[in-house]
């Protein structure tokens, strides 16, 4: 009988899924764990904050997804560290042991070792946190109709600390919220003093895309009415004024922080195998250095290459490249045939700030406007996993074009047991 080799793969972000995807029903033992039961697919999350779209379109149930691999177990457990010499990963439920673990749980928000700040913006990385801001959001618009003076308008301002993409198009979704859906939901309300400001450290918005990009993101915010900061780094928000570091301050109630991500920690690798914002160390084949049968994939990676000596941008593409990589070095290694070096090739980025209002960047020229946000909208849809959930959104896409408003401004609150 023939023993399979044990992979386990620890996150079932983009990286994480892909591979188990591509290993399924193979000649390994594929051990998948998630501290939740479902993928999310964190580029439409702010759509989920801004109630554009419901938590369940872009999350889906890993079981749905393996229903039919008869190798890929899973597994919902939070892990706790890795014994790397006797290749034993503990978890919340049980010990497990392995011949390759790949780590692919991502990164978290990086509030930059300011405490005051964690404990007061709200982030966006996971579909509870994009839910607790859609909560607060809505909650925000209620509290508006009871205050009048000065409190009304720190209520009003809403900052996003970010200029990348999920801070341009959050920025920009709010503002069509305000224009379109606000006056009709609330014709016994003034909504005119709701302000929206974008707050960007580098002198540009979407500073990693080009430069008609960045001009083009910055105008269609302008235009709808968004106040964009760039070079203004955010130094202080006890949670009613936000203090930037040039002095000036602006009182808010409402702080969504989109300023950076940095990798999370899992105890039992070594510290000369982690590099800048917490990223592992790992050669061309997404092995970490020095670790024997440990790999890490997507953002969580940091992999030098003379086309990347920085280390590669922290995108689904990268992390889905990676997985395919690795799952066909995986069997090759089967079939004792050499391995492949991973060697990323850039497919081009974008962002959407609204209605008929994108960018694009292929390798070779850049674009916006109309064409690019259809574009935006095409390339979204793709990735979506199962037909159900391409529809469904799809669905809500053209309801909100053709009538710019959409249903589902519902605030979940949780329940509380009275004992």
């Amino acid at each position: 009988m023939k023993i399979q080799k044990k992979i386990i793969i620890v996150g079932a972000g983009f990286a994480g899924l892909r591979l188990a995807q591509d290993l399924q029903n193979s000649d390994f033992d594929v051990l998948l764990i998630d501290k939740n039961n479902y993928h999310q697919f964190q580029p439409l999350m702010y759509q989920v904050a801004t109630a554009r779209l419901e938590p369940a379109s872009i999350s889906f149930p890993l079981r749905k997804v393996f229903q039919h691999s008869k190798n890929v177990r899973i597994r919902i457990a939070s892990v706790l560290g890795v014994d790397t010499q006797n290749k034993i990963l503990k978890t919340s439920i049980a010990d497990f042991d392995y011949d390759h673990l790949i780590i692919s749980f991502g990164c978290s928000t990086n509030y930059f070792g300011n405490a005051e700040i964690e404990k007061f913006a709200y982030p966006m990385k996971s579909v509870p946190e994009a839910i607790q801001l859609r909560n607060h959001i809505l909650q925000t618009f209620e509290d508006a109709l009871m205050v009048d003076g000065d409190q009304l308008q720190a209520l009003m301002n809403f900052v996003i600390v970010g200029g990348g993409p999920t801070g341009v198009e959050l920025a920009g979704a709010l503002a069509e919220m305000k224009r379109n859906i606000l006056p009709k939901d609330y014709p016994d309300k003034d909504f005119s003093k709701l302000t929206i400001y974008l707050l960007e450290g580098s002198p540009n918005v979407l500073n990693p895309m080009s430069g008609d990009s960045q001009k083009m993101s910055r105008k269609y915010l302008e235009e709808l009415g968004v106040i964009v900061k760039t070079s203004s780094i955010v130094s202080k928000y006890d949670g009613k004024i936000v203090t930037l570091q040039s002095g000036e301050i602006i009182e808010s109630n409402n702080v969504v922080w989109a300023a950076g991500i940095v990798g999370n920690t899992l105890e039992g690798i070594p510290s000369e195998c982690i590099t800048r914002g917490n990223r592992f160390l790992v050669n061309r084949f997404n092995e970490v250095e020095n670790l024997n049968g440990v790999y890490a994939l997507g953002d969580i990676a940091f992999m030098s290459t003379p086309k990347y000596p920085n280390g590669h941008p922290q995108v689904a593409s990268v992390a889905i490249e990676q997985a395919k990589v690795l799952a066909e070095n995986f069997k090759r290694s089967i079939k004792n045939k050499p391995r492949i070096e991973y060697e990323y090739h850039d497919k081009g980025s974008m962002a959407t700030v609204g209605k008929r209002k994108a960018v694009v960047d292929l390798p070779k020229f850049s674009f916006q406007g109309r064409l690019a946000w259809f574009t935006w909208m095409f390339i979204h849809l793709m990735l979506i996993l199962s037909v159900k959930n391409k529809l469904s959104i799809f669905i809500n896409w053209m309801f909100s074009y053709f009538n710019n408003d959409s249903t589902l401004r519902v605030i979940l609150k949780s329940a509380s047991k009275n004992k």
